[in-house]
């Protein structure tokens, strides 16, 4: 009969362990050995971790208030990072993350995408169905595409994220930081390292979009940045004229 273990150690025992892998490893080998340790020794971690399921998790990540990985003198594990290692744990369905971030049915994007609105409408409208407050719910199911997806899911997943601009609450050492969803969305994009865990290379989108995997992003800024070009060739044209007729009286 399977059980619950709160120290995790059928996750932990990397020689017997027989769950589902991640590129081919034990997912929980994503976290570093003393990440890892801090989790599984932390009180959060015991107390609010053990016997969780897909659905339960995401009732302790709503009631989240900040993100980060090790904080204090001690190094304590932070309720966001036992909650991504409890989903490492779990490896929910692909459907189940998705609806963590919130993303729409593919029938009504197609639908919404149809209708005369604008390209940042149509990019936030065909991932958010309901904005809602569970923005840490949000965040960590990002982090989570971001430890296990592959490159082109990823990059797929979470760009939408960057045009979700809510405030979000990271806890550092010994102090809290203001931060955006978009920042922590391209911080997992574009760095190494994020709220105390080192992250797989991820390839930049230029080789994907070079081996054909990805199409070229278009920003939802591009029609705005396009009129303000067009607006300072129109002042610079005005100006070279005032200029010539100055010239000629």
């Amino acid at each position: 009969m399977a059980s619950h273990r709160a120290d995790a150690s059928k996750l932990l025992d990397d020689r017997g362990y027989t769950g589902p892998l991640v590129r081919g490893l034990n997912p929980a080998m994503l976290f570093e050995k003393a990440v890892r340790d801090r989790i599984t020794e932390s009180y959060y971690w015991k107390e609010q971790c053990f016997g969780l399921n897909a659905a339960t998790l995401c009732d302790r990540a709503v009631e989240l208030s900040f993100l980060g990985g090790t904080y204090g003198v001690s190094e304590k594990a932070s309720p966001f990072l036992c909650l991504a290692f409890k989903l490492l744990q779990l490896n929910p369905d692909r459907e189940i993350i998705l609806e963590y971030l919130n993303f729409s049915d593919p029938e009504l994007e197609a639908d919404e995408a149809d209708q005369d609105t604008s390209p940042e409408e149509r990019a936030q409208s065909s991932v958010v169905k309901h904005r809602g407050d569970f923005k840490y719910l949000r965040a960590l199911a990002a982090f989570y595409v971001r430890l296990t997806w592959e490159p082109v899911e990823v990059y797929k997943t979470l760009e939408p994220l960057l045009l979700d601009y809510r405030k979000l609450k990271r806890r550092v050492r010994d102090s809290f930081v203001l931060t955006y969803m978009d920042q922590f969305v391209d911080d997992l994009l574009t760095k190494d390292r994020v709220c105390g865990t080192s992250l797989w290379k991820l390839p930049s989108r230029q080789q994907l979009e070079d081996l054909d995997l990805l199409d070229e992003r278009e920003s939802p800024l591009a029609d705005e940045l396009e009129e303000m070009d067009r607006s300072d060739d129109e002042n610079g044209h005005s100006s070279d004229a005032r200029s010539d007729r100055s010239a000629d009286d």
